[in-house]
């Protein structure tokens, strides 16, 4: 096993031409052609993947992978490398012209039966990182157990292999297909998951901010072919992302905050640079969490599409979500924080949403994975659709659910601070927080500490970077502050 290539939970990230690099990459690239050929589930010849196709009625002679990147420093050349790789290793590979966005990777990969998608992208990363991403047939974010299997088959740095197969940076193997365009069956499919008719009647104005990323060549397409006036920022090229960290949070969206408040507009829509992730900003040029967003979306799907089935979500997302489910006789399901544990039960086809805090939603009859672009449209659908603002919308919401306040903060730690902190925390947790009983710990992924009356506190390690995340939720608007601060006092206090 290669020691020095971990997947995270958003898949490999490093910094740029350090710990990711034209090797870095070609390594992996080739741990994955192995796991695509060799494995008995997931590959090319595995059961898995097998009874995937034929219940789709395809019988893939070749496999086939798609390779994409976002539009970071180097991800073109990277996915180069990526690509040239895969074909010497005897697979077909497709790779996109383009920028692609990672969700729309993942519908080519279930469109085509591919075996799956590598994506260059960094996500919402500063500017100086980038990664790859590994799709499975499923079209979704790799699992654990496929995560493993890539990891224990990346060649080492010396392997004569990579020597054998060096190409020249920049140049494409003439074994690759080139894909002009993969957009059109993904903009079609979101034809169906949209209520057009709406949008045409709607006279709506939506600001749009691509951040520099990928989502610059779908937005504005899509809501202008309905009528929809679209006013737009950062649609043209910069892989510093204007100095800011691409993240489409309250920070990263400032512009566009004063594009809809200047002009007015219905709404602001935007999504992180490979569009896994959202960002809404109201006509008041407020940014709506997604605490808020994907509760308000469930309700709208639950009455104005009429869809029913199960709901899940990770452990430190927020519980509003929870209080529609109950309302709507759905079954929720919590998970630990990862896409990729939504993603698993996505697939059964049995939940009708899954959802995180940080921006990440996920819709049955589409990918099983997180799709910031839809996350979007499927705002400005219910603005369409309900022919009010989100303001409005909110006022009806809280009539019906109780509403809910939430705080999150980052601290940078050590590897050795945030593991003598996580292992305190598990040997002498604290039995009371902020003059509060502790009710329940749970322990699914770092520890959240549910406190008598239904507020809480978690304290995790970041599954990305050296940081401990903390997270707080009430019914009392002054009450996350609260109870962030006395976590805060409570790490300090172990190290």
């Amino acid at each position: 096993m290669s020691e020095d290539i971990k997947f995270s939970t958003a898949g490999f990230r490093a910094v740029t031409a350090d710990g990711l690099t034209v090797q870095s990459v070609q390594r992996l690239a080739y741990g994955i052609s192995e796991h695509v050929l060799e494995h008995p589930f997931y590959g090319f010849e595995g059961i898995g993947y097998r009874k995937h196709c034929a219940e789709h009625g395809k019988k893939p002679k070749k496999p086939l992978v798609f390779v994409g990147f976002d539009t970071r420093f180097l991800s073109k050349q990277l996915a180069y490398v990526a690509a040239n790789a895969l074909v010497q290793s005897g697979v077909t590979v497709h790779m996109a012209e383009f920028p692609l966005p990672t969700p729309v990777a993942e519908w080519a990969v279930l469109n085509e039966c591919a075996v799956g998608a590598v994506v260059i992208t960094g996500s919402e990363a500063e500017y100086y990182v980038n990664g790859v991403k590994w799709i499975s047939y499923y079209g979704g974010i790799a699992n654990n157990e496929i995560i493993e299997d890539i990891e224990k088959r990346i060649p080492s740095p010396s392997a004569q292999i990579l020597k054998a197969s060096s190409t020249e940076f920049g140049s494409l193997n003439a074994a690759v297909t080139l894909t002009k365009d993969l957009r059109k069956g993904y903009m079609a499919h979101l034809e169906q998951m949209i209520n057009v008719k709406a949008l045409k009647k709607s006279k709506l104005k939506i600001a749009v901010d691509p951040l520099f990323g990928t989502a610059k060549n779908y937005f504005r397409d899509f809501l202008e072919k309905f009528g929809v006036t679209v006013e737009g920022i950062h649609e043209g090229d910069d892989v510093l992302f204007g100095g800011v960290v691409p993240n489409a949070g309250p920070v990263s969206l400032a512009e566009l905050k004063k594009l809809v408040t200047s002009k007015k507009m219905h709404l602001g829509i935007a999504c992180n640079p490979d569009c896994d992730k959202f960002g809404i900003i109201d006509a008041e040029g407020n940014w709506v969490s997604p605490n808020e967003i994907a509760p308000m979306l469930l309700d709208h799907l639950v009455r104005n599409k009429k869809i029913k089935g199960r709901v899940c979500r990770s452990v430190i997302t927020s519980t509003l979500i929870d209080q529609v489910a109950k309302a709507n006789g759905l079954m929720l399901r919590e998970t630990p924080v990862g896409f990729k544990y939504i993603t698993e039960l996505m697939i059964t086809g049995q939940y009708i949403m899954g959802m995180e805090e940080s921006g990440g939603l996920a819709v049955a009859n589409h990918i099983p994975d997180k799709d910031g672009l839809l996350a979007c449209l499927l705002v400005v659908d219910m603005l369409a659709t309900e022919g009010k603002t989100i303001k409005q919308i909110k006022k009806d919401f809280y009539k019906k659910y109780k509403q809910l306040f939430d705080q999150k903060v980052s601290i940078p730690k050590t590897e050795t601070e945030i593991n003598r902190i996580m292992e305190r925390l598990d040997i002498r947790p604290p039995l009371s927080i902020n003059k509060t009983s502790v009710w329940r710990i749970d322990s699914t992924d770092g520890f959240k500490f549910i406190l008598k009356g239904g507020s809480w506190l978690a304290i995790r390690p970041s599954g990305t970077e050296r940081l401990i995340r903390m997270y707080a939720e009430a019914m009392d608007e002054n009450l996350p502050a609260a109870l962030i601060k006395e976590g805060k006092k409570i790490i300090e206090s172990i190290i």
